[in-house]
């Protein structure tokens, strides 16, 4: 690899966890959101959002929800 490539994957890379920090962000907010939403009060249109949202954060492995809950300081109990 020459000195361009090499600066061209650092800049990648640097834009790759950028990324990943905000998406950890958007994670912990969501899960945060559905760990304080009482269903019996949500309108039925939205509770399949809501059942969807718990379910694909439920799908996610334990250490990215747990870094996620962290992005936002939520409490990890």
């Amino acid at each position: 690899m020459n000195k361009q490539e090499i600066e061209l994957l650092s800049k990648e890379i640097e834009m790759l966890m950028n990324e990943r920090t905000r998406l950890l962000k958007v994670v912990g907010a969501a899960a945060v959101l559905i760990t304080n939403t009482d269903v019996e009060n949500l309108p039925d249109i939205s509770v399949n959002a809501a059942e969807m949202l718990s379910e694909m954060l439920n799908a996610l492995p334990e250490e990215t929800l747990k870094d996620a809950l962290e992005s936002v300081q939520a409490k990890v109990g």
